[in-house]
Parts: structure tokens; C-alpha cells; sequence
């Protein structure tokens, strides 16, 4: 039985294909570049020493040099095996030179870019975080100024919708992820940007989180200024889709496709295998499912894919020394 939003014809379908193609490699797992190549068959030593000190140059991405010592290191190593095999032979060490040069330059622009989106989610986070707080103490202060009961049962419904806001948007951004940005082809328009390489810190995709904002804020705002339970129940629901759209960013731009630090976050299990669950939507492996983002484990499980996704957390998890 498929995931509820799922049919179960598209759950035990192949592969699915995008209008642009796959989109099974944004750079999720960083390389271990020196096991990713093997000596040459049963050459001679010289050609194993070769290879494994030119592997260090051959990264699929980005990430794999983290820090600029070790490409400057990876840039030497590659010299030293140069001179070794064919010495005096300086457009070669030169053509390497600029290729260990590019590198550098494109893992130094993409620290640039991770500050830039990192200052901008948390910039965003806490002043919408505050106005939230803010917004909630003036609220039902503001209605209680003629000394009138504090509104309790509006103050439950508020609670209620913002936790049910929540929820629903992990149900509405299932529906709306397989169904609008990827088989609605206006949809896949902008949302295809976040299925190839990024260029700068973002990217067209992320239009549609000012869209789910638009609604949070018209339904914060007629909550805060309406004084009866049907403004504490809107009031609610535009929390609710205020909290999801942080959570969201901080799990799914920072946590998966790092587009900044997530510091302790990354260590939480549960976190982990939506990450892992997450990066098999980008895989297409099981039709693009899971759609959704924080119950992605539980439509894995539907179509059978738990073990799968086990191996990977269990993969990507550091061992403990």
C-alpha cells in the first residue's frame, strides 16, 4: 500500500524522469576521493603511486575539498607525481596547477555562499521568531485592556491550530511537491532550479517559501486583530505555517543540502534519517517518493523501502571511537 498521497501505481513505478532529466547527484554525500580509484590492475608501483596521488584531484564535488590546505597538498602530490613519471614536462604540471586553482576558487565561493544564506536564515528566523512572540503577548493583552477574562478558550484554539499548522503543511507540501512542482510543468518551471548545481547562495526554487509566507502573514494578521475564537483559530494556523517554514529551512537547506552549518541539529537521529530520506527523493529511485519532508521515513517504509534507507543512515552515521 502506498504513502497516503501516493497512488500506489506511481509507489511501485519505476524510475521516474523529470522534464530536465535525472536528478540523482547534488553533491549530498561528500567523496572519499582516495577510495574512490583503484591502482591500475597489476601495473607497476609507479603507476599505483600515479593514481592514488591524482585521485585526490578528481572530485565530483565541491564539498570534497573542505578546507584549502588540503587542496594545496592534493595540488603538490600531483606535481611530485608528475615530475616523477615524465619529468620536464611543464604544461602538464601547469594544466594541474589550474585545475587545483579552480577548485579553490569554487569551494572558497561556496563558503562565501553558505555565510550569505546562513546570515539570512537566521536573521529571518530570529526577527520572525520575535514579531511571532511579540504578536501573541500583544494579542490577547490588547484584547484583555478593558479588563474583560482572559480568553482561555480562544488561547487553546490558538495552541491547537498552531500545532494542526504544522501538520497540515507537512501534508499540503506532499500534495503540493509531487503534484504542482514536479507534474504541473509551470511548477517544475522553478522548482527544477533545486534539482541542478546551484549557482550563488540561491536559487528560483526558493520562491515558493515567500509563497507559504503570504498566507501566514494574511492569517496572522486577521487573527491578531479579530477578538473572538475564529481570530484565535487564524491566529493559530498562521503560527503553525510560521513555525514549519523555520523548521523547514534549517532541515532542508541546512541540514540536507547544506547550504549552511546546522551545528547539533545534524546529530539528531530521527533528523538524520529524514536527511538520509530526503536525498533518495533526489535519487528518484522509488519514483520521487517521499514528497513530503519530515514523515519522508514513514512513505519509505510504504513502498518497502525501509531497508534501504537504514543501510544509508547507518552508512552516513560516524561511528563512535
Amino acid at each position: 500500500m502506498g504513502a497516503p498521497g501516493v497512488p500506489a501505481a506511481r509507489a511501485s513505478a519505476g524510475p521516474r524522469s523529470n522534464p530536465v532529466g535525472s536528478s540523482a547527484r547534488r553533491g549530498f554525500e561528500p567523496v572519499n576521493v582516495l577510495r574512490r580509484h583503484r591502482p591500475f590492475g597489476n601495473g607497476s608501483a609507479r603507476q599505483t603511486r600515479v593514481s592514488r596521488r591524482c585521485a585526490a584531484l578528481d572530485c565530483r564535488t565541491v564539498s570534497d575539498l573542505r578546507m584549502p590546505e588540503v587542496a594545496e597538498e592534493a595540488v603538490h602530490s600531483a606535481l611530485e607525481a608528475v615530475d616523477s613519471v615524465a619529468p620536464g614536462v611543464p604544461l602538464l604540471a601547469e594544466k594541474v596547477n589550474e585545475l587545483a586553482a579552480r577548485r579553490l576558487e569554487r569551494q572558497q565561493s561556496r563558503v562565501r555562499e553558505q555565510m550569505t544564506y546562513k546570515v539570512s536564515a537566521i536573521a529571518a528566523s530570529v526577527g520572525v521568531t520575535a514579531l511571532a512572540i511579540t504578536a501573541v503577548y500583544y494579542r490577547f493583552s490588547w484584547h484583555m485592556r478593558d479588563g474583560a477574562e482572559f480568553p482561555t478558550v480562544e488561547a487553546i484554539a490558538t495552541l491547537l491550530l498552531t500545532v494542526g499548522g504544522v501538520v497540515g503543511m507537512e501534508m499540503w507540501a506532499r500534495w503540493a511537491h509531487r503534484v504542482l512542482w514536479h507534474d504541473y510543468l509551470p511548477g517544475w518551471a522553478l522548482h527544477k532550479s533545486h534539482h541542478e548545481p546551484r549557482v550563488g547562495p540561491f536559487e528560483a526554487n526558493d520562491i515558493y517559501a515567500v509563497a507559504n509566507a503570504l498566507p501566514a502573514m494574511g492569517l496572522c494578521l486577521y487573527g491578531f486583530l479579530t477578538p473572538s475564537l475564529m481570530g484565535g483559530v487564524c491566529f493559530g494556523a498562521g503560527l503553525g505555517i510560521t513555525l514549519f517554514g523555520i523548521m523547514y529551512m534549517f532541515i532542508h537547506d541546512g541540514l540536507v543540502h547544506r547550504r549552511f552549518p546546522v551545528g547539533p541539529i545534524a546529530d539528531v537521529p530521527y533528523l538524520r534519517r529524514v536527511a538520509v530520506a530526503h536525498q533518495l527523493h533526489h535519487s528518484e529511485k522509488y519514483g520521487g517518493v517521499p514528497w513530503g519532508m519530515f514523515l519522508g521515513p514513514q512513505e519509505l517504509e510504504a513502498v518497502g523501502a525501509k531497508d534501504e534507507l537504514d543501510r544509508m543512515v547507518a552508512a552516513q552515521t560516524p561511528r563512535k571511537p
